[in-house]
């Protein structure tokens, strides 16, 4: 089983909304946001670390799209972006058996039977030859039909069959085959009487005799009678033989002669098994389709009788089955979170799974879990200085690639150590990645910081989506998104769409407050444009350019340790 490592994201119903309406988003994004660099680069590097310490696989994973500055780290240093994973949902076709026996409408009741035994399984589903669903047949259904009621006497008799599968049900001889595939109604009759007996018989059911199977020993007179009035089908039992006379007798009459190696008990039992699956099984099914969510399914099987359901495609072929105890069990897939720790932020779906670890550097927010888990949170300024410390307690050096890919982390989060968030542990670390990376923290931030204005290259709705996180406060809900810019000329330029689209997202998505906080590296001030009520707007106390809009943040480079404390406390004041 993979772990996978995934890094922040945040899942809401606003995001197709907004991005349908300008820029159509690729299938990859789903709902979930884009992760930054310091998210990305510390997945990438943890899934090593873990790979070269312990069992695994591990697998670096991603719940949005990259950027200009991640893809810049990773080209520096030839690192391929991690695998997309927009929904960690557990879904159907992670718990159906996709390993299938099934059975052909053709195929005998005893064929089906021995099936079921060998494969102790209760229903066997019937597909034709592009593996579309005809019905099932169930252990249920096939003793129902074996062993029916004994005041239906009739119904035991008949059987709907074919000889040629009554020589497949009996491991027969055959001796003389007419019109061996046809599949027809047979009256089963075993001839353990006197020929008067069954002279008797053949008199009072004429239709019957002529479309008989007769079960007879080594009775010469009843082998020739049966032959002489014309039956369907004429078993010799124990493997005994008939004479040349009257096999010469039987094939001048057109009558079908085999040898069946049981005696007449249980050869006239296993006739009936030779009954074509087709007329035992059941059309009624329940199907579901392979991605419905294993938790949705649950609450639609909660009152249905069956036991076992089946996972079909939109065009009838079947994928796999599946039991009520394989929705019951946990879901087998398990995951790491990393650059986070709140669900909110999360991928889709991760309430659902197996979290085994965190590794982090935010606040705390609300994750429970069911066992407990490795849990590494820091108060330093990113995920990848946790990383890398973690490489150098264990006495490893990563390789040039993935101490190059921690030290694009560590400076985009830290924007090359001018964060506030910034702690010695940082310094201590990136002035190790340089010697492994083999180019300093400036000629790394360099790479990075020229890599292009994200305002300039993406639509407003791209810009608010790239680094947003979800908070709740109190009863307040507000969104803070972050971009960092080399000077705000290009913000100026486009500050209108992007205040309209700040707008929208925060109307679709019902949040209390929305704000984009737009990050000078070269001056280290900021810009915040912000969508709210009045009241909220007003508390803010630094400097407006456009009140209500736009605010100037001299010395603000830190969402997490400047302008969420802030924001926070205002809010806590409106609520009060």
């Amino acid at each position: 089983m993979t772990i996978r490592i995934l890094p922040t994201g945040y899942h809401g119903p606003a995001r197709a909304v907004l991005r349908s309406l300008e820029c159509p988003t690729p299938p990859e994004s789903s709902d979930t946001a884009n992760p930054d660099a310091d998210a990305i680069c510390s997945a990438l590097a943890y899934a090593d670390f873990k790979t070269r310490t312990g069992p695994g696989p591990y697998e670096a994973a991603r719940c949005g799209n990259s950027n200009p500055r991640i893809d810049a780290v990773l080209e520096h240093f030839g690192v391929r972006l991690p695998t997309f994973v927009g929904d960690v949902t557990p879904r159907i076709h992670e718990v159906m058996a996709r390993d299938l026996v099934t059975v052909g409408a053709d195929a005998t009741c005893a064929e089906a039977l021995e099936l079921i035994d060998e494969r102790d399984i209760q229903v066997l589903p019937v597909v034709d030859a592009e593996a579309r669903l005809e019905g099932i047949v169930s252990i249920f259904q096939l003793g129902h039909h074996l062993v029916p009621r004994l005041d239906r006497d009739r119904d035991m008799r008949w059987v709907e069959t074919s000889v040629k599968s009554i020589v497949r049900a009996l491991g027969a001889e055959i001796l003389h085959l007419i019109d061996g595939e046809h599949v027809e109604p047979m009256y089963v009759r075993v001839a353990a009487m006197a020929l008067d007996s069954f002279e008797a018989f053949a008199t009072a059911e004429p239709t019957e005799v002529r479309r008989s199977a007769v079960v007879v020993g080594d009775r010469r007179e009843i082998q020739e009678r049966s032959i002489e009035l014309g039956v369907r089908l004429l078993v010799i039992t124990g493997g005994l033989g008939v004479t040349p006379e009257v096999l010469d007798q039987a094939q001048d009459q057109g009558v079908s002669v085999i040898v069946s190696p049981y005696d007449s008990a249980t050869t006239a039992w296993t006739i009936r098994t030779a009954t074509r699956v087709g007329g035992v099984m059941s059309r009624e099914y329940v199907e579901f389709r392979p991605d419905e969510t294993v938790e949705s399914v649950r609450r639609k099987t909660a009152t249905l009788d069956p036991a076992v359901f089946m996972v079909m495609n939109d065009g009838g072929r079947l994928l796999g089955l599946f039991t009520r105890r394989d929705i019951l069990r946990p879901s087998s897939t398990k995951i790491i979170l990393v650059d986070h720790n709140e669900l909110s932020q999360a991928v889709p779906g991760a309430e659902q799974v197996e979290i085994v670890e965190v590794v982090d550097h935010h606040r705390l927010g609300d994750l429970r879990t069911h066992d407990p888990i490795l849990f590494i949170n820091r108060p330093v300024g990113s995920t990848c200085t946790i990383v890398a410390d973690l490489y150098r307690q264990a006495g490893l050096t990563p390789t040039r690639e993935i101490g190059g890919v921690l030290m694009g982390g560590l400076i985009s989060d830290t924007l090359n150590l001018q964060s506030p968030t910034t702690t010695q542990t940082d310094q201590e670390i990136l002035s190790w990645l340089e010697g492994i990376a083999g180019l300093t923290g400036s000629e790394m931030a360099e790479v990075i910081f020229s890599s292009g204005s994200v305002v300039a290259n993406r639509t407003p709705a791209d810009v608010i989506d790239l680094d947003r996180k979800i908070y709740e406060e109190g009863d307040f809900r507000f969104a803070i998104s972050q971009v960092e810019e080399v000077g705000f000329e290009e913000f100026w330029n486009r500050c209108v769409p992007m205040s309209d689209e700040l707008d929208k997202s925060r109307t679709v998505e019902r949040l209390d407050f929305a704000a984009l906080l737009v990050t000078d590296v070269k001056s280290q001030d900021s810009l915040l444009l912000v969508s709210g009520s009045s009241v909220l707007v007003e508390a803010i106390t630094y400097t407006a350019i456009y009140p209500g809009e736009i605010y100037s943040l001299p010395g603000v480079v830190s969402r997490k340790k400047q302008l969420l404390p802030f924001l926070t406390g205002a809010l806590r004041r409106v609520q009060g």
